[in-house]
């Protein structure tokens, strides 16, 4: 079945067709004022999830992020921190990318900084004024004309701003022709990070602007997927494909729309000024790493997550079942079942072409891990998990060489146990716990495990 893809801008489900094997995708990457938190954290592991399955599947994906490193929430941060603005983004850019590699997002071709692409952001800008889609207001900036681009609102079926809205504070004008126009580029006010502009000395991009001129100088004037959260659908997104699709005379300017559901904490959105906002660094801190992967990914990335320390520990106890299960395929010499193996692929498979159903993916995972615990398995059964991990990334596979003084302990308990000298067998379990190990005992054998 060819990969089924939920295309925002068109409200339902469609191949997913590309010119040959080749991708060209953007998502929206972040605005380094502040620590990510773990509502990023579940929109770019999905994303990452999406990309390794599509290089799986034999696409060769370049995959961009762009970072928005000039903003008014960053000049307002480092004004409060006494600092420069562009010292303060690089230093939370790069606790970014840490982050990211923490939780094994490592699919993102290229990361594109706003400030490193003003000329492409001045080209856009003179073009749009050129064809008559954007306006001069005498001091303050440019702004795009929405009279001009009747499709505006196609995307998400709206054109005006609601209360949830993330609408950048330099939108705000006496001067604009429309309440919902918006700014491509501002004039900085003094002590503020500035370019040299043909409209006036000092000014800097606005947020919608750098988007299309990072895309459109690595992935074309039209491409295939633009994902981000939903929260972007308005105005972020209606605005770039306003911006592009008015410069180039092309539509449509993105085929594929994705976008994920948004995250909560214990049911509430997650808020500073409610106490309940948690930053990647703080969830680290306290969860594994692949813990959190895989609970990103036991939700659909279209779905809203209840981020809690219960469903926490849930993807913690469901993951060990899974480390559990291949450690033991992997040293194990049974015979597998391959119409099982069969089937779980073809279900595996299915669920992630059906628009990357992680959740039906994962249940065949478990279901495969189940009915192989009875049935037994062996070197097959350990390939078959490692294939579905290089699309999820969530196993960890103990590797750990015993030391000598476990060893004969383990050796001698089962000597114990074949002479059924049970109260002996008994005793040296406990003294390898103590020791800090754990025994399984199973048909393939006893199995050691560090606590």
């Amino acid at each position: 079945m060819p990969i089924q893809i939920y295309n925002t801008l068109t409200r339902k489900k469609e191949e997913f067709k590309v010119k040959g094997k080749e991708v060209k995708m953007f998502v929206c990457g972040i605005t380094p004022y502040d620590f990510a938190h773990i509502g990023h954290a579940k929109t770019y592991v999905q994303f990452d999830v999406i990309v390794k399955y599509l290089k799986s599947g034999g696409y060769d994906v370049f995959y961009l992020q762009n970072v928005t490193d000039i903003d008014d929430k960053i000049i307002n941060r480092a004004r409060e921190k006494g600092i420069e603005p562009m010292k303060l983004a690089r230093g939370f850019e790069k606790e970014y990318i840490q982050d990211m590699e923490s939780l094994g997002v490592n699919s993102v071709s290229k990361f594109a900084r706003a400030t490193e692409h003003i000329p492409e952001i001045i080209k856009q800008v003179e073009k749009l004024m050129d064809k008559g889609f954007a306006y001069l207001i005498e001091d303050d900036g440019v702004y795009f004309d929405l009279s001009k681009f009747s499709e505006y609102g196609k995307l998400s079926g709206r054109t005006t701003e609601g209360a949830e809205d993330s609408v950048s504070r330099i939108d705000e004008s006496k001067g604009k022709r429309n309440k919902g126009d918006f700014c491509l580029w501002k004039k900085s006010k003094e002590n503020e990070p500035s370019w040299k502009a043909p409209w006036f000395n000092g000014g800097r991009p606005g947020w919608h602007i750098e988007d299309t001129a990072i895309s459109e100088k690595y992935l074309g004037q039209q491409y295939d997927v633009h994902g981000g959260a939903r929260d972007l659908i308005f105005p972020h997104h209606e605005a770039e494909i306003a911006q592009m699709e008015a410069a180039s005379g092309k539509k449509p300017f993105v085929r594929y729309w994705l976008h994920t559901g948004f995250l909560n904490v214990k049911g509430q959105k997650m808020a500073k000024s409610v106490g309940n906002f948690i930053t990647i660094r703080d969830a680290l801190e306290k969860h594994d790493a692949k813990v959190l992967r895989s609970f990103y990914i036991s939700a659909h990335y279209r779905s809203p997550i209840d981020f809690s320390e219960e469903l926490l520990e849930q993807a913690k106890n469901s993951l060990q079942r899974l480390n559990d299960f291949t450690t033991k395929m992997k040293n194990s010499n049974g015979k597998d079942d391959l119409e099982l193996i069969k089937k779980t692929k073809e279900k595996f498979y299915e669920s992630m072409d059906d628009d990357f159903d992680t959740v039906k993916a994962l249940a065949a995972v478990f279901d495969f891990v189940k009915e192989a615990n009875k049935k037994g398995g062996g070197k097959k059964s350990y390939e078959l998990m490692l294939e579905f991990d290089k699309v999820f990334n969530v196993l960890t596979i103990s590797d750990e060489e015993l030391p000598e003084a476990i060893k004969k302990l383990v050796d001698e308990r089962e000597e114990a146990r074949k002479a059924k000298n049970f109260k002996k067998a008994d005793k040296l379990r406990e003294e390898i716990i103590r020791k800090g190990y754990i025994l399984e005992d199973s048909k393939e054998g006893v199995r050691v495990k560090k606590i």
